[in-house]
């Protein structure tokens, strides 16, 4: 397999798109990835390809958790060189670190394990950059230190994404006004739109959502001056095995995204003046 292709932070370059389907489902994945490369084409972001090889977080016992890892990083890999585009993984053990960073150029720290030091010490001893999800428990600066065990590891690239916390039962909500806070440790900061509109164990054994509230928090994240974005999508969602409710239907995507080109650009040039 070719190296993979390297993501740049900060400084004038363009900003991140992290979009893909939630989960590897097997060779159909490779079909997504070109889907979505053909729909984001020409479009000034970096576009990451996501999908998790396994989905060690499902509410229920018997709902699909994917391809598995050898399974997972041949697709991920295949698609890498396919289509010339960095991958992004979840992680879930420090002993899948080094084989994902195979063919990832980000590995990701799930939202319900971003506290856990071991794994975050792997994933840095990797050479790739870290996606640190903030888990719907955590305060801001909760998340600021897990991206600071990170760079005491050595991570040189450290990536934090919002994803809604948890209100009551089975509604998460975006604190935008704790975008600085989570600036306060110099890392770059995504916003999750979709797995943020997700309402956990809504369906009994999986997690509902509702994606039609997706773009409106995209929209308002543009606007706050999040650093990217982080989405998933899918050509028919309600086939997903994983997160169908809150994945854009792929056929939407071109339209929301350059909805948030517009909008960010506005920000851009008030923050200028």
């Amino acid at each position: 397999m070719n190296t993979p292709l390297p993501v740049t932070l900060g400084g004038d370059s363009l900003p991140l798109l992290i979009a893909g389907p939630c989960v590897i489902e097997g060779d159909i994945s490779v079909d997504y990835a070109h889907q979505i490369a053909e729909t984001l084409s020409d479009l000034p972001f970096q576009w990451v390809f996501k999908a998790s090889f396994d989905k060690a977080n499902r509410t229920g016992s018997g709902s699909p958790r994917g391809a598995g890892m050898a399974e997972g990083i041949r697709i991920l890999g295949q698609i890498g060189e396919e289509i010339g585009v960095p991958v992004l993984t979840d992680v879930h053990l420090p002993e899948q670190c080094k084989p994902a960073a195979e063919v990832a150029s980000i590995l990701q720290i799930p939202a319900f394990l971003a506290r856990q030091t071991d794994l975050i010490e792997a994933a840095a001893q990797t050479g790739r950059a870290i996606n640190i999800k903030k888990g719907q428990f955590m305060a801001p600066n909760d998340v600021v230190q897990a991206a600071a065990k990170a760079t005491s590891f050595g991570s040189e690239e450290v990536i934090i994404t919002e994803r809604g916390t948890f209100f009551g039962y089975g509604r998460l909500v975006v604190d935008f006004a704790s975008l600085p806070d989570l600036k306060n440790g110099g890392h770059p900061v995504l916003l999750d739109a979709t797995h943020s509109v997700q309402s956990p164990g809504a369906l009994g054994d999986r997690s509902g959502g509702d994606w039609t509230r997706a773009p409106l928090l995209l929209k308002a994240g543009a606007a706050a001056g999040f650093d990217g974005f982080f989405l998933e999508t899918h050509p028919t969602p309600e086939r997903s095995p994983s997160d169908g409710p809150n994945m854009i239907p792929l056929h939407h995507l071109r339209e929301i995204v350059e909805d948030l080109l517009a909008i960010r650009a506005a920000h851009q040039k008030s923050s200028a003046v």
